[in-house]
């Protein structure tokens, strides 16, 4: 992985962030990556097994809920635990899922079991990544470090989908080819095991004197609007990841890995594009236009009749995703003080879960009821009333994230780095941004 060349911002800080630490928390990302997009191949399995686009959803909805529940205790856990202690047992539960939907052969608990066991695994996986990144620079410089080991997600997002559709096309319809996919999955699993275990073998942690239950923190450093943008976020998930490939496969298209080449591919290149728009143009407005960038892309998909129609949809859809994941992420944590941003991290990527757990059902509905261009038309109208809805809400709001602010609004900044240090006099989190008529 040394030999690609990261996505940073050149100056003289530079080299304190982009070090070893950073490129194994990459390549492990990959890994994980890659495994997950071995699975978008999960609406094909249920079907095969002799479910609906229904039940699909509903199996995607228990997992979730399965992750939700989780996040109320996740946060706390690696607050007053430690991430690394944390980062190997969901590790360890993910390979677990996995290794149980390899073995599963009916739509009985087991297949719910082993779904619930993958996602949990999967989502807190990433918010111990997400969560030891952070605490690994300076915070103005998270967002940034976000979008970079981000870029590894589309790395492992190629790489999958281009391993799980030559599985596809390769192995006849039948058990071994879904023993081949999730079996390739739980390798991934174990070799991130690995990775995490060598990252974090010299870790130490301080348990902070007080550690909320999320509820709690939800109501204390509530993160404004942003909630919206993630519950969005999961919405998209739902439709490229999950119910895609069956769309793929009624059009008698050859796989998806032609969208999930381009929608990488492109979600890279954008973000590298953007790694300093967060300080110039504020990650307000960067939300505005990746939730324009998803409108688009989910609209261009009710047009796809060839596997060459999917790449314009996939570059709407990528770069939304390269412009709204480390923002999101980055204002959602952010309003929380730093002894608690393992819990506001969990909190906000629990938001993205919640988004999947609404939708999945309801699109998977939408589907059997109205057809797949129906599901396409109502996602893209949900990003489209969520950025009206945002972009009133935070019209007035100028980011702090900005060089420029923080240059030219040091008392503002001040009071920022005071409400952190002491949480029981901390902002609204609404004011991650600051009324331009003050």
């Amino acid at each position: 992985m040394t030999s690609l060349q990261p996505p940073i911002i050149a100056d003289e800080r530079s080299t304190t962030i982009y070090n070893q630490k950073f490129w194994l928390a990459y390549a492990a990302n990959v890994l994980l990556v890659t495994a997950n997009a071995l699975t978008f191949r999960f609406a094909e399995f249920v079907k095969w097994l002799g479910g609906t686009e229904s039940l699909t959803g509903q199996i995607v909805s228990v997992g979730i809920i399965g992750s939700l529940l989780v996040r109320f205790t996740l946060g706390r856990d690696i607050d007053g635990h430690g991430t690394r202690r944390m980062w190997i047992s969901c590790s360890m539960l993910f390979i677990l899922g996995a290794g149980l939907l390899t073995i599963s052969q009916s739509l009985g608990w087991e297949i719910y079991a082993a779904r619930v066991a993958f996602t949990v695994g999967l989502q807190s996986m990433f918010a111990c990544s997400i969560s030891h990144i952070q605490s690994l620079v300076p915070t103005d410089r998270r967002t940034e470090i976000l979008g970079s080991l981000g870029s590894s997600g589309f790395v492992g997002m190629i790489i999958g989908a281009q391993l799980g559709d030559m599985i596809f096309l390769s192995v006849p319809m039948g058990r071994m080819l879904f023993v081949a996919l999730f079996g390739g999955t739980t390798l991934c699993g174990i070799g991130y095991l690995m990775l995490v275990l060598y990252i974090t073998r010299n870790d130490s942690h301080t348990r902070p004197h007080e550690t909320p239950a999320a509820h709690r923190l939800i109501f204390r450093y509530w993160p404004g609007p942003v909630v919206l943008v993630a519950l969005m976020m999961g919405v998209g998930f739902v439709v490229t990841t999950v119910f895609l490939t069956r769309h793929a496969t009624e059009l008698g298209l050859p796989g998806i890995r032609t969208f999930f080449t381009a929608y990488p591919a492109s979600a890279f290149m954008f973000r590298i594009v953007s790694r300093t728009w967060s300080r110039t143009m504020g990650r307000h407005r960067m939300i505005l236009l990746g939730l324009a960038g998803h409108c688009l892309g989910l609209l261009l998909l009710c047009s796809v009749s060839t596997e060459w129609d999917l790449i314009l949809p996939a570059i709407g859809c990528g770069f939304g995703h390269a412009l709204l994941f480390p923002c999101v992420v980055s204002l959602g944590a952010g309003a929380f003080p730093q002894e608690y941003r393992g819990s506001g991290t969990t909190i906000t990527l629990g938001f993205m879960d919640l988004g999947v757990f609404l939708s999945a059902p309801i699109l998977g509905w939408v589907i059997d009821t109205y057809g797949f261009n129906a599901m396409f038309l109502s996602s893209a109208g949900t990003a489209l009333v969520i950025g009206i809805i945002y972009g009133i809400a935070t019209f007035r709001l100028v980011d702090l994230d900005s060089d420029s602010v923080v240059l030219e609004q040091p008392a503002i900044m001040e009071s920022v780095v005071e409400c952190e240090s002491f949480p029981d006099q901390s902002p609204e989190p609404a004011m991650i941004g600051v009324d331009e008529s003050a």
